[in-house]
């Protein structure tokens, strides 16, 4: 249980925490309304939680009095109202934190290892996925190429490790776009998908006009060769 709960209909600002999440070791999960969160709550059980309070197809605190009738998972949220009513409402319902808008992510990164310290919670370890001469950590979110370091941009580093997890599988394109959704937002479509493809495959493979990490399986989408 290693997966962290990020709803907040803000894409930029989910963005940023999902990359400084998956910088720090944990692995997300992002809703950006309030139905998508409800589903992803009552489907599976997180790490850790981190809640917008106004979004815009209801709100955080009915989420967080749904999670409490669950279990104890720990609940951060996130606002723009600073006044005292909101701020005791969140605490009332059984938050473990109450974050500000604006804030820094520094900030919230040492707010969750806090509550995640109190619950005496931390991170499955997570074994690491070998492609080749491939190497990714996931739990520190990097990858190697030959055991020396590769660097990747968040939405590469996404794209790899959705092909990784399913490594063998083919994978549509649109299954594709689902994995790496939570990074990319609307600026990734079927037709962009193609170019990053080609931008991963020039990092990691040896030669990026034979690929063997990445391999093409025509009419049917793409899979990560052995």
């Amino acid at each position: 249980m290693n997966e962290i709960l990020i709803v907040e209909d803000d894409k930029t600002i989910a963005m940023g925490i999902e990359f400084t999440l998956t910088q720090e070791g944990f692995s997300t999960h992002v809703c950006y309304d309030f139905h998508k969160a409800k589903k992803a709550i009552l489907d599976k059980p997180f790490l850790l939680i981190i809640l917008d309070v106004n979004l815009p197809d209801g709100n955080g605190f009915e989420l967080c009095k749904l999670v409490r009738a669950i279990d104890d998972t720990p609940v951060i949220f996130l606002t723009v109202n600073d006044d005292e009513a909101n701020t005791v409402m969140g605490l009332d319902l059984g938050a473990d934190d109450y974050i500000t808008k604006p804030f820094r992510l520094r900030e919230l990164i040492s707010r969750i290892n806090s509550v995640l310290r109190r619950y005496n919670r931390q991170p499955d370890p997570q074994t690491e996925i070998l492609l080749g001469n491939i190497r990714i950590n996931p739990d520190k979110a990097r990858v190697y190429k030959n055991d020396q370091p590769l660097w990747l941009t968040a939405l590469e580093y996404k794209l790899l490790l959705t092909l990784a997890h399913n490594k063998g599988q083919v994978m549509s394109r649109k299954q594709i776009l689902e994995g790496i959704w939570d990074v990319a937002g609307d600026f990734v479509n079927d037709n962009t998908l193609t170019v990053y493809i080609k931008r991963l495959r020039e990092k990691i493979e040896d030669d990026p006009r034979q690929p063997k990490m990445i391999i093409t399986v025509r009419g049917l989408g793409y899979k990560a060769g052995d």
